[in-house]
């Protein structure tokens, strides 16, 4: 049986480096709209190394399980890394993206890489660091940064469960502007990845039409997951009434 395009408004959520899909599942539970937490490459149990990988192919990986979900409409949700990804995916799916909300997420300008919305000195050593360290952080830098304000058995897990990526994500320059619809982001007020100062940058690139603030570190999905799917519901809220509008008018 063909499966029928919903016309529910519906989110797709792009995690961040070193996660997978389901670090947002306290978020999606009681969101109320359909939802797709969409994964990175390599995320399946193989242990086959990514190195190789493009940004553009987890582009298209991330793409291909969008396209496959049958949803009309949809607001996409990136966190951290995911932003590199979500902006290139909300130009290719175009059609039905029809809201854009980052969080704590990284926004560089067209033509430039993940590595480029850095602070001095990290965005001029951190290209040899990844040459010469690789992508996964030290156990102690995940539990002292990634997860600054979760409680210790959370950290533990995503340390152990943590995925190094490929090189090439970091550095891979986008191609695409910040997309023409409704964005919001969501500075994290306690972020010890992301700074104050890196993320007024990120706003300043996307030029979004709100900006909401959480008290909380890098994770909010997971420290703070009701303030996150309030924010997500408001938004929701303001999509849905835009699109009446413009139908109405």
């Amino acid at each position: 049986m063909k499966q029928e395009m919903s016309q529910e408004l519906g989110f797709v959520f792009v995690h961040g480096a070193g996660l997978n899909g389901g670090v947002w599942n306290s978020v999606v539970d009681e969101l109320g709209h359909p939802y797709l937490e969409v994964d990175y490459p390599m995320r399946s149990g193989s242990a086959a190394p990514g190195h190789h990988l493009k940004l553009e192919d987890y582009v298209t990986h991330m793409t291909e399980q969008v396209r496959g979900w049958k949803t009309h409409k949809f607001v996409i949700v990136a966190h951290s890394l995911g932003g590199v990804f979500a902006l290139e995916m909300a130009a290719q799916l175009s059609d039905s993206a029809v809201g854009f909300v980052a969080i704590g997420a990284a926004i560089p300008r067209r033509g430039r890489s993940f590595v480029s919305i850095l602070p001095f000195p990290q965005r001029v050593i951190m290209p040899w660091v990844l040459r010469m360290a690789g992508t996964k952080p030290p156990e102690f830098a995940i539990r002292k940064g990634l997860c600054s304000d979760l409680p210790v058995e959370h950290a533990s897990r995503i340390a152990a469960a943590f995925v190094p990526e490929s090189r090439r994500v970091y550095t891979d320059r986008i191609q695409v502007a910040v997309p023409d619809i409704p964005k919001l982001y969501v500075k994290l007020t306690r972020d010890k990845e992301f700074g104050g100062s890196t993320q007024d940058t990120m706003i300043a690139n996307l030029s979004p039409n709100g900006v909401e603030s959480l008290d909380t570190g890098h994770l909010p999905m997971l420290s703070n997951p009701g303030g996150v799917r309030r924010i997500l519901k408001s938004f929701a809220a303001q999509v849905n009434a835009r699109h009446s509008s413009m139908i109405s008018s």
